[in-house]
């Protein structure tokens, strides 16, 4: 494909998923606004349970606007690392309702399911 130059450009083609990618991303998208998960929850809810790891870098790879990525967080209530950065992620979690205090989620509250 060519730019309004004239010029060759080179088109990013989108990175395709691997079946436990799918899994993870479907099982986050279920996480309601104002609610949040673990990574070893959605684990579970894939029926991978001892995969929490896997699902943290799957996460991480994401690019999709429909993944609410940042609904998920640590065992221990910590916000943990977000791909665009933990300060972005408090904030988005704020916006949906979500309490922070001193980077930690009050999970009695706030865990789904």
């Amino acid at each position: 494909m060519k730019d309004n130059k004239g010029k060759l450009r080179i088109l990013r083609q989108p990175k395709k998923m691997n079946l436990f990618q799918e899994a993870v991303y479907r099982a986050v998208k279920r996480v309601p606004r104002g609610k949040v998960s673990t990574y070893k929850n959605i684990a579970h809810l894939i029926q991978r349970p001892n995969a929490y790891r896997a699902v943290g870098r799957a996460l991480h790879k994401n690019t999709s606007q429909d993944v609410p990525c940042h609904r998920i967080i640590k065992a221990d209530g910590q916000v943990g690392g977000y791909r665009a950065d933990t300060q972005r992620k408090i904030q988005k979690l704020r916006q949906e309702g979500v309490i922070i205090q001193s980077g930690k989620v009050n999970l009695k509250k706030f865990l789904w399911p």
